[in-house]
């Protein structure tokens, strides 16, 4: 459509102030002999600025003005795009102003951001430095939730793509604490599985380190009912299976009140804290632990860092 009347608006320009061809000028004014039509010919400008980056990249090398369309006025048929036969530069922009004009968020340098301290682009939450985030800190795109590395994420911690669980370096898992891949479960290291702690492939049961088992705490593949198998405790075989392992009293303290995450940490301070930990505990959840099948104190602490006696308080007749 056409129309004639002053317009205020903004044009981008490159680094040299030139345009399509066109030297320009700040302070000056440019006319043309003909009717303006957009993309074809005429002085291009938006009515607003942030309009101007769905056409221009958001270099910070270009300059950017203030102007004024004085004569035919052309507009593209979303109202977005202007082009005029008669334009004069107002005033060149500052940066700042600039990112001011096209982020409603504060302090970001990226461009349609509504969050603040935003690096990327179009994002609603705040410090990202990736695009198109909902959630604060990422510095990938898409995503959700908070902390990801990873793309088109809706929970946190994601190292990879398309997860809504937490802490996955694999993608599209639905599940949390994923290494792998398309998983629905928690804690798997494996791919494709339904169930939750598998470390193999394929899995619908749970616990399973082999692949396509629909049963529960099989090493092996292709089960549909679980296999009880001793396992191997303090390096001797007992009579536990890897079922009684996961439902054992001791399992249940040393997860939730010793071990500690190995997240930034040494080997050296994991086994302090957990040494810590253990100190801590009451004495008949020490002697539950320690009543594992084959306890031996020694292979213990080189697993732990955990030294049993640490801390014990002698008889005085034992002294």
């Amino acid at each position: 459509m056409s129309e004639q009347k002053t317009v205020r608006g903004y044009k981008v320009f490159n680094p040299d102030w030139t345009c399509r061809g066109v030297q320009y000028q700040v302070g000056e004014c440019y006319e043309m002999d003909r009717k303006p039509v957009v993309c074809e010919k005429g002085f291009h400008f938006c009515k607003k600025l942030v309009d101007c980056y769905d056409y221009y990249k958001f270099n910070d090398k270009n300059k950017v003005a203030e102007i004024t369309a004085y004569g035919d006025i052309d507009i593209d048929q979303y109202g977005k795009k202007c082009c005029t036969n008669k334009i004069k530069i107002e005033k060149e922009l500052k940066r700042h102003e600039v990112l001011a004009m096209v982020n409603i968020g504060e302090n970001c340098t990226g461009i349609k951001n509504t969050g603040n301290n935003n690096s990327g682009d179009y994002n609603d939450g705040n410090y990202n430095s990736g695009d198109y985030n909902d959630g604060n800190y990422n510095s990938g795109d898409h995503n959700i939730g908070d902390y990801n590395s990873g793309d088109y994420n809706d929970g946190n911690y994601n190292s990879r793509n398309h997860n809504s669980g937490d802490h996955n370096s694999g993608d599209y898992n639905d599940g949390n604490y994923n290494s792998g891949d398309y998983n629905i479960g928690d804690y798997n290291s494996g791919h494709d599985n339904i169930g939750n702690h598998n470390s193999g492939h394929y899995n619908i049961g749970h616990y399973n380190s082999g692949d396509y088992n629909t049963s529960n705490f099989n090493n092996g593949c292709f089960n549909t009912k679980t296999i009880k198998i001793k396992m191997f405790l303090f390096n001797q075989l007992s009579n536990w299976t890897l079922k009684d392992w996961y439902n054992s009293e001791a399992k249940r303290i040393l997860d939730g009140y010793v071990s500690v995450s190995p997240v930034e940490k040494t080997k050296e301070e994991i086994f302090e804290q957990q040494q810590q930990n253990w100190n801590q505990l009451s004495q008949q959840e020490k002697d539950i632990v320690m009543a594992i099948p084959n306890f031996d104190k020694a292979i213990f602490k080189e697993a732990t860092g955990i030294d049993v006696d640490k801390g014990v308080m002698k008889h005085e007749k034992d002294c």
